[in-house]
């Protein structure tokens, strides 16, 4: 059995050099922005394999720089209460997990998946689009390593700069000019809610291609979050030490 105990002690060092791998990358981005993600370094593979030409477009924009019409629209559409959870809500994954169950197959407009901003963006950063319990549960270390190491305004920064908008378009700056010729921080409301909602399927909202196995309705999401987006908070609420109630 010694055998045994050997293997399970490299796999159990293996698993603690990949978390100490992530804190250390999390740890240096608090004042280094990401050049890639995981899931951009799929894409960029996906549509150029080997050719060093490659159409993707991406270009960061500092948080300051980015129209709160945009910051207040992404919120109400994948997590309205981002700066005041820490990193999971588990009701709500419970609660997508059923309603997928129940109205799987059918065509409904769901506002909004399980997972908050720090899941999606822990995901996007480090892991494959694979769906098993260990990816799941190495997903839920990162963002609690993402929660610990990273301000909330820093999270949302790098979310906002990485996450997809389209085929081969990542982050704000690119979305921005690429859908309305026009830089993040001149967003109106009508633009930033359009971008928000076409984050549950990017690639749908840019190309028709992509549209066939996607369940959204784009116009009944982006009224949604205009009918909202001032009810969102966008930074943390300060506790009152005062004792007023």
């Amino acid at each position: 059995m010694r055998w045994l105990s050997y293997f399970s002690k490299c796999i159990l060092c293996g698993l603690f050099a990949m978390q100490a791998y992530f804190a250390i990358q999390i740890g240096l981005w608090s004042t280094l922005n990401p050049m890639s993600t995981a899931f951009q370094r799929a894409e960029r593979w996906r549509l150029c394999s080997w050719h060093w030409s490659c159409p993707i477009q991406s270009d960061w924009v500092a948080y300051n720089n980015i129209s709160a019409n945009l910051k207040r629209a992404v919120l109400v559409s994948e997590d309205d209460i981002f700066f005041q959870h820490k990193g999971v809500r588990v009701e709500d994954m419970q609660k997508a997990w059923e309603k997928n169950q129940r109205l799987a197959g059918k065509s409904k407009v769901a506002l909004r998946g399980g997972s908050t901003i720090t899941q999606q963006l822990a995901k996007n950063l480090f892991l494959s689009s694979e769906q098993n319990y260990f990816r799941k549960g190495q997903e839920l270390v990162i963002t609690g390593l993402l929660e610990l190491i990273l301000s909330k305004q820093r999270l949302f920064e790098i979310y906002l700069n990485s996450v997809e908008w389209g085929e081969g378009v990542f982050g704000v700056g690119a979305a921005a000019k690429h859908y309305f010729v026009t830089t993040p921080a001149a967003l109106s409301r009508e633009q930033a809610a359009a971008l928000a909602s076409a984050l549950p399927a990017p690639k749908c909202f840019d190309k028709v291609q992509y549209c066939r196995k996607a369940n959204i309705h784009f116009p009944t999401r982006q009224d949604f979050i205009l009918e909202n987006m001032d009810r969102v908070a966008l930074a943390p609420v300060p506790r009152d030490h005062s004792g007023a109630r």
